[in-house]
Parts: structure tokens; sequence; C-alpha cells
């Protein structure tokens, strides 16, 4: 039996958006009631994707502006980023562009992000939005906006305290950035391309996953076997 795929899956964020609660909504099946900010955690799942084992490493960060200079060190060897914001929060939105986009690129150049919004419940809970007066809340519309903006092959939306998947949207085709290096036969080039195109699902599959705890994974309205 052949040795199981280590992917390497860093959340990023502003602080209090629930990256925690989405990890942990994962790995444990529970939903955390108290907010601790985040200095730096991990955890780990097995996820068998069509057929194989896949280990997943979940890499948790903090938002903070406290930790700019040690959050970059957890992005090393990453496969894949989890980019999350708010639903209802307006400024967590806007940030994806204006600060996670710009770090990201500066610090890991190439990697995958897959956008997430985060406290779907919350959405559409009207006497929240009493509650909060401040409180703005995002659509999928502008969502699947910002994806389109910074680039992103995956949109998904989600209740980490519901366990709830209602919008994942993905792209018919993605080519991943990658560093140049010295020409091959255009045979070895094909394979190496798709190569990378079947690991790119194992990793929309397995981030997908992150999101509905012990449910089967979604084709979304894109076929995931088109893109492989």
């Amino acid at each position: 039996m052949s040795a199981s795929r280590f992917i390497k899956c860093v959340t990023v964020g502003d602080g209090a958006v629930g990256k925690t609660c989405l990890l942990i909504s994962y790995t444990s099946n529970t939903f955390p009631t108290d907010y601790v900010p985040t200095v730096f955690d991990n955890f780990s799942a097995n996820v068998v994707v069509n057929g194989a084992t896949v280990n997943l490493g979940l890499w948790d960060t903090a938002g903070q502006e406290d930790y700019n200079r040690l959050r970059p060190l957890s992005y090393r060897g990453a496969d894949v980023f989890i980019l999350a914001f708010s639903l209802i929060s307006k400024a967590s939105y806007e940030n994806v562009s204006k600060k996670w986009i710009p770090e990201l690129k500066h610090y890991a150049p190439g990697v995958p992000i897959v956008l997430v919004g985060t406290k779907l419940d919350l959405r559409d809970d009207k006497q929240f939005f009493i509650d909060h007066p401040g409180a703005v809340p995002i659509t999928t519309a502008q969502g699947e906006e910002l994806r389109k903006l910074i680039g992103a092959p995956a949109y998904i939306e989600c209740s980490s305290k519901t366990q709830q998947l209602v919008h994942a949207e993905c792209e018919g085709s993605f080519r991943c950035s990658h560093q140049s290096r010295p020409s091959t036969t255009q045979a070895k080039e094909k394979e190496e391309q798709s190569t990378k195109g079947r690991f790119y699902i194992v990793i929309v599959t397995v981030v997908r996953s992150l999101c509905v705890t012990h449910a089967p994974f979604l084709s979304s309205h894109c076929s995931l076997r088109s893109l492989i």
C-alpha cells in the first residue's frame, strides 16, 4: 500500500471570523462557544479521496496585527490556503483583497487559495442584525465577485455551528502558477500538467470536506471529473 499524501492547509483571515471554529468543527465535530484568540495551532485529519488516503495538516493562524511578523512563519511549505472572511463582517470581506492577498502573494506566491465565507447561519438571522446594527451581510454574489477579483479557483460559504454548506463555486479551468523550470519533452510536460491538475482536485475536494463534517464530498456547481 502506498504512503498517504500529505497536504499542508493553512487558514488565514481577520481575527474572530471563525477560522478556529471551522477547524475544530471538522476535526472534533464540536462547536466552541468561547472565543480565544489564536496564536498558533494545528490539527491533523485523514481523508479518503478517490480511494486514496490524504493526511491533511490543518494550520490555524492568528489574524490580529500583533502577529503580523510571526504568522508568515507558518506559510512555508503550504499546499493550499483557506482564506476566510465573515459573511456578517464587511471589514473582514474588504481585508481579503486589501490585506490578505498582498500578504500571501508576498510570502507564498503561486499557492492555491480557497475563499471561504463563514458564519452562514447568522447571515439570515434577522435578530442578529437587530442586536448588531453595524453588521453588514455579505451576499453570495459579492463573495463570487471577490473570488474572481483575487483569482481564487473556489469559493465556499459555510457555517461551522450548523455544519451547513450551501454554495461552492469552482472555475471550469485552473492554471497553477509555478516557478520556471528547465524545458522538458512535450510528453513529460503534458504528464506534469495532468499530475498538477489531479493534485489540485484533491486539494479542493479536501478543503470542501472541511465545511461539512462526516459528509460525502460535494460535486458543487461544476464537475470535478471534468477537470481531471
